[in-house]
């Protein structure tokens, strides 16, 4: 059975020995890095299967980084490991392009569930992803190429939105648990995820505003419900 490949971007030393050396007696195939600027080098030729990126890197951050990968591969999950604890950091990281947040310091078992997650999800998405548009009323939504396309204009949607919304709609017309959204996306319903969840139901709300016939409402205590009228 083949490797899950994985590019390890971390420029602490001793963090880095400790990681590599669990994962991979974990069965897992690691390529470590420190530079931030030989990483897209190294992603291109390594062809990873998943990327854990530290965010303080020297010469460029992991924010820079994940927002090169996603440019040329809108699915490879990318977990980002950091001491960072601020609520506008994370949402800066998912709104990059980031399936999932660790903070410093962490446990390799919590490591190892966040990968597997990542994995599962992208393997699942993979494979019903639909590769034409969808019509939602006066939008046309891509969700291959994370676009959103109202009267010829096109707006670009990050990664998670992009999940989002069509999470939203896939669900239509019945209401969908905060907790479900946040399983499903984020991997887990903590406080800053709620909090970054709400961020990115405002946004997806701005974006929608031309059509009155789309709402996303809240069914306070409970969730979200999309409708389509």
């Amino acid at each position: 059975m083949k490797k899950v490949k994985i590019l390890y971007v971390e420029d602490e030393t001793l963090l880095a020995k400790i990681v590599k050396e669990s994962l991979e007696s974990r069965d897992y195939e690691v390529v470590l890095e420190s530079d931030g600027a030989d990483v897209i080098t190294q992603f291109h030729n390594v062809k990873p299967d998943i990327c854990i990126l530290d965010i303080m890197l020297p010469n460029k951050d992991g924010f820079t980084i994940a927002g090169e990968i996603r440019q040329s591969d809108i699915s490879i999950p990318i977990i980002f490991l950091t001491a960072k604890t601020q609520t506008s950091d994370l949402v800066k990281g998912f709104h990059k392009g980031a399936n999932d947040y660790i903070r410093k310091p962490f446990s390799m078992e919590e490591l190892i569930v966040r990968i597997e997650n990542a994995l599962r999800y992208r393997n699942e998405q993979n494979a019903a992803e639909p590769k034409d548009a969808i019509v939602m009323g006066g939008y046309l939504f891509n969700p291959h190429r994370q676009t959103l396309t109202h009267n010829n204009e096109e707006k670009k949607l990050s990664f998670r939105e992009s999940e989002l919304l069509r999470l939203l709609y896939e669900n239509r017309e019945r209401i969908i648990d905060r907790k479900d959204i946040l399983n499903v996306l984020w991997g887990s319903d903590s406080f800053f995820n709620s909090r970054t969840l709400d961020v990115y139901i405002t946004k997806l709300r701005g974006y929608l505003k031309k059509d009155p016939a789309l709402e996303i409402i809240t069914v306070k205590g409970f969730g979200y419900r999309f409708v389509l009228e």
